[in-house]
């Protein structure tokens, strides 16, 4: 695409520059924003946003890379400082509104080039920008580990020098002017000794580069003062002052062609030894049950809607949203999803809620075909801060278009003093290495208190947002290492370890092997890590797994993972398991409460042990995991004081009759657990492991 550059000078958006031209993207022109020349402050100005010091020099690099500039005054200033920006017109964040749109008007640009590296509050603001202009910020540097990422720009030829310092160890008369190869040794060991961040994301140091592999002609400096900004004993700040510089011509080889590190984001698999072969797995032979009880293929199970009780932290769970839709009718597929969702506003109205605090939401499909239809809709539905969101396509009643269950979180500050948990949001735009972006609207993962709820991951390669080749086993292993990403940026010590429940959705009964050996090899992986950092020899406590397969999934992926995990010690978690028989049946619990109290989550397991043609009666069984699953709701409510809120119940939809299904359970749940019964949420599914028939996973708050 053609890419307009955001520009500092530095060695970050020359270096993202380089990743556009190596991902095939064309630059057609640089941009620039600068101090207006009435602030008095000529050098450098005190901006969030922009880097400004050196910037007397930016038409000589516009030269040197030979393409047209623009350039902008910074007449507001830092005015919306909050995490979710929005336009406002005395903030610094609309005059690169304003030069943006210039530059799309002039040269029909669609991708921007920004070297954002960790900052959120940099990034938020173009892609609110972007967003505005339908401009697709890319964003290369993101999240990537800053010691690789300075050994690639030197290795990568950037001759950049360090032009300010601004932290402990950094001396003026030592290290201004000194190139990044230079620095690297000192950048190394202060970052060792006292958390200096290696790239100078936390303000240390600012760079300027005089020449890089895009570059025509060099930057050479004849003469240069240094500035002192501030005489400080333990970290003076100063920056030098460009006097005189000019531009020399390169050596033919020097310019034009580079090379940058391969792309990270295609990771391969060659551990293929840990994998069981697909074709070891015998899928259970369906035998088929004869239910003493009626079948009433006429009843729709999903025209019910339960929500559970509002948990203690404010948490409540919304089910059985459902847009009906027949194409033979009047109505529009989308007529049937704009119903669903002022159904879905009704009910959260009635408790005091509305969408905004929705921070999870379960999209079940009846076909993906109709995807593009509901998500137009869905999108118009949330605001700039959407809901993490999974969407599967499922063996749903003929004339049901979708079912929607969400969770959302509202603090009533009317009945506790005690400050609320903050909502912090992650929706990344930009696309980079990291993970996938968030194109669609949803959020990548929202975290409450010390709880992280994520999006669904498949296996994107995150530069090109296409599915990554190479079959299930690469799938599964690019889209967790997608999930250990986000929940990383999202908490930085957090790790696959800090999962308490987790779904991994499959489209072939084959793959429930290859999903449960690559969440097993990558536990392993963070206990190693775990290990070496804290010499301990303990098992952490993980989280609930759930494999089950499904029709279908968004990009025809093989697989998609959702996880919510808790920033807690998984060493101290409670685990708690228990198994009954039950006429044929044999059921298996289990629980996981975080080590914080905070939260915990169920997993009860229904598996036919003796196959008979005998009629088998459902009552039985229904009945007694209900208990089993009350029994371990008591145990967790002993020292935690977490609510059930949801109660998903995935079942074969070969074996069972939804509707007496449901009717049994709602019923059961009531007897057993009155004001405390948890939203009820059925899941008609392909096949489960084994000789499963019902996998239910509860989550409580």
């Amino acid at each position: 695409m053609r890419v307009v550059a955001l520009i500092s000078g530095g060695k970050d958006s020359c270096y993202n520059m380089m990743q556009c031209v190596a991902a095939g993207h064309q630059i057609v022109a640089l941009a620039n924003l600068r101090p207006a020349e009435n602030t008095g402050q000529t050098d450098e100005l005190d901006s969030y946003m922009y880097q400004t010091v050196g910037h007397h020099a930016i038409d000589l690099y516009a030269d040197a890379l030979d393409l047209p500039l623009y350039r902008g005054f910074i007449k507001g200033t830092s005015v919306n400082t909050g995490r979710v920006y929005t336009a406002c017109q005395e903030d610094e964040v609309e005059d690169l509104y304003q030069l943006m749109k210039l530059v799309k008007d002039k040269e029909g640009v669609e991708g921007v080039s920004v070297g954002a590296i960790l900052s959120d509050y940099q990034r938020i603001r173009v892609e609110d920008v972007c967003r505005r202009l339908n401009l697709q910020p890319l964003a290369y540097l993101w999240h990537w580990n800053q010691e690789i990422l300075l050994k690639e720009m030197i290795s990568s030829n950037i001759q950049a020098i360090i032009i300010k310092v601004a932290a402990f160890g950094l001396d003026p008369d030592k290290h201004l002017g000194k190139t990044l190869g230079e620095m690297e040794p000192i950048l190394l060991e202060l970052s060792e000794k006292y958390g200096v961040h290696v790239c100078g994301e936390g303000g240390e140091y600012e760079t300027f580069t005089l020449d890089c592999p895009l570059f025509k002609k060099k930057i050479v400096v004849d003469s240069a003062e240094v500035v002192v900004h501030s005489a400080d004993a333990f970290a003076p700040v100063a920056y030098l002052h460009f006097l005189k510089l000019h531009l020399e011509n390169k050596q033919e080889e020097s310019s034009g062609t580079f090379v940058v590190s391969s792309c990270s984001c295609e990771i391969s698999c060659t551990d293929d030894d840990i994998f069981p072969s697909s074709a070891e797995y015998e899928p259970q032979k369906n035998v088929p049950i004869i239910w003493k009880t009626l079948k009433h293929n006429s009843l729709d199970f999903t025209k019910t809607f339960e929500n559970s009780g509002k948990s203690l932290s404010g948490y409540q769970w919304f089910s059985g949203i459902t847009a009906h839709f027949l194409p033979s009718k009047d109505k529009n597929a989308q007529d049937a999803a704009q119903e669903a969702f002022s159904s879905l506003r009704a009910n959260l109205t009635s408790e005091g809620l509305k969408l905004k605090d929705i921070i999870l939401v379960h999209l079940y499909m009846k076909s993906m075909k109709d995807f593009s239809v509901i998500n137009s809709v869905y999108g118009t539905e949330f605001g700039l801060c959407p809901p993490a969101r999974v969407c599967v396509e499922t063996l749903l009643p003929d004339g049901v278009l979708f079912c929607i269950d969400c969770l959302a979180h509202k603090y009533d500050m009317a009945t506790d003093d005690v400050v609320h948990d903050e909502k912090l949001v992650m929706h990344v735009q930009s696309i980079s290495h990291w993970a996938p972006a968030s194109i669609g609207p949803y959020s990548q993962s929202i975290k409450v208190g010390d709880i992280l709820y994520c999006a669904g991951q498949i296996a994107l390669v995150p530069c090109t947002m296409q599915l990554v080749s190479g079959g299930i086993q690469r799938e599964a292993g690019v889209s967790l290492r997608h999930v250990e990403r986000v929940l990383q940026a999202m908490s930085q010590k957090t790790a696959l370890h800090h999962v308490i429940t987790a779904s991994c959705y499959v489209t072939d009964s084959k793959s429930i092997p290859i999903a449960r050996s690559m969440w097993q090899k990558k536990l392993r992986e963070c206990k190693k890590v775990e290990d070496s950092e804290m010499h301990n020899d303990e098992t952490p406590v993980c989280g609930l797994l759930a494999v089950v397969v499904i029709s279908h999934l968004p990009r025809d992926a093989a697989i998609e993972w959702h996880v919510v995990a808790v920033v807690d010690d998984p060493l101290q978690r409670k685990h708690f398991a228990m198994k009954m028989l039950s006429e044929g049946f044999q059921i298996e619990c289990e629980s996981v409460e975080s080590s914080s109290a905070s939260c915990a989550s169920i997993s009860v397991r229904l598996s036919l042990i003796s196959p008979s043609t005998s009629h088998l009666d459902l009552d039985g069984p229904l009945q007694d995991l209900v208990a089993i699953f009350k029994q371990a709701v008591d145990k967790l409510s002993e020292d935690c004081s977490a609510s059930p809120l949801s109660f998903r119940a995935f079942f074969k939809e070969d074996v069972f009759d939804a509707e007496t299904l449901q009717k049994g359970l709602q019923e059961y749940l009531e007897k057993y657990l009155e004001e405390k019964t948890p939203a009820l949420i059925l899941v008609p599914v392909v096949d489960l492991p084994g000789k499963d028939v019902i996998h239910i996973t509860c989550w409580l708050s």
